[in-house]
C-alpha cells in the first residue's frame, strides 16, 4: 500500500494575522491545483531562539487563537510546537499534529503529554542522535498511548554553527514508523552564526527535498514566507512563499 505524501508548510513563527492568511489562502490554492493535503505550520512561541531580545511570538493563547481562526477560515490541518508539558492539551484541543522540537526530543513528559491528546505526534530527530536512536523517543509516544508518530530529519551537528545532513537516517527511521518527513529548511541552518540569531542558506532547501525523496521520505516540511528576509525568526532559511507549489508538484509526481 502506498502512504500519501505528506507535506508541511507555513511561516515559522506566528507574526500576524495578515502574515497566516497570506500564506493559507497559498496553501490552499496549492492543495486544489495538484491535489495535495498541506498541512499548515506556525509556532505560537519559539522557545529556543537565539537571543533573549529575538521575537518569541503571540504566546499559547493568542496563537492558539489564531491557529483556530486558519482551520476555521481554510480548512487546513494544523501543526504546531510545544516546549512543556502543560502545553499538549491546550494544542491537542486545537491542532491535528503537535511537534516535538529536535532539542526537546529525549524529553519523557512532553512526549507523553502530547501522546496523551490522541492527536499524530511529530518528533524532529535532534541534532545529536542518529535515525536508529529515534526508535527510543517513538516508544515514549507509543507506551503513552499515542495513536500515530511520525519522524522528522533536520540534520546533524558538524563541528561549531553548522549542520549536514545524513540522509541515510531516513530509512533507518522508516524501520521505527511508516511516516518520516525530512525538514529541508531546518536542515540548511547555521545555527548561531549571524551575531545572535541563526543563519543558513535557502538556496539549498530545494536539493534537500530531492535528496530526501531519492532516500524515500514520505513527506516534506518548509517553512515559507512571501518575504523571507523580512520574516521575524528563521528568515535566512524559509523559502520563498512563491516557490512552493512548483517545489511541491515536483516532489509529488
Amino acid at each position: 500500500m502506498s502512504i500519501k505524501t505528506t507535506i508541511i508548510a507555513g511561516p515559522c513563527v506566528i507574526e500576524s494575522n495578515e502574515l497566516l492568511d497570506t500564506v493559507a489562502r497559498k496553501l490552499v490554492e496549492i492543495n486544489t491545483k495538484l491535489n495535495v493535503d498541506i498541512i499548515f505550520k506556525a509556532s505560537f512561541d519559539k522557545a529556543n531562539r537565539t537571543s533573549i531580545h529575538s521575537f518569541r511570538g503571540p504566546g499559547l493563547e493568542r496563537g492558539l487563537q489564531m491557529l483556530a481562526d486558519v482551520k476555521a477560515n481554510y480548512g487546513l490541518r494544523i501543526l504546531t510546537d510545544i516546549h512543556e508539558s502543560y502545553q499538549a492539551k491546550p494544542v491537542g484541543e486545537v491542532c491535528d499534529v503537535i511537534q516535538i522540537p529536535a532539542f526537546l526530543c529525549r524529553q519523557t513528559d512532553l512526549l507523553i503529554a502530547a501522546a496523551k491528546t490522541g492527536r499524530t505526534v511529530n518528533i524532529k530527530k535532534a541534532q545529536f542522535l542518529s535515525g536508529s536512536d529515534m526508535r527510543y523517543p517513538v516508544e515514549k509516544a507509543r507506551d503513552a498511548g499515542a495513536k500515530e508518530v511520525w519522524l522528522t530529519e533536520r540534520g546533524n551537528m558538524m563541528g561549531y554553527n553548522n549542520l549536514v545532513v545524513d540522509f541515510r537516517n531516513i530509512p533507518d527511521m522508516l524501520e521505527i514508523v511508516p511516516t518520516v518527513i525530512m525538514d529541508c529548511t531546518h536542515s540548511v541552518q547555521r545555527p548561531g552564526s549571524a551575531n545572535g540569531t541563526t543563519g543558513g542558506d535557502r538556496k539549498f532547501v530545494p536539493k534537500m527535498a530531492l535528496a530526501a525523496k531519492a532516500f524515500g521520505a514520505t513527506g516534506y516540511f518548509f517553512e515559507v514566507h512571501p518575504t523571507p528576509d523580512e520574516g521575524l525568526s528563521d528568515a535566512a532559511n524559509m523559502l520563498e512563499l512563491d516557490k512552493l507549489e512548483a517545489l511541491v508538484e515536483k516532489l509529488t509526481k
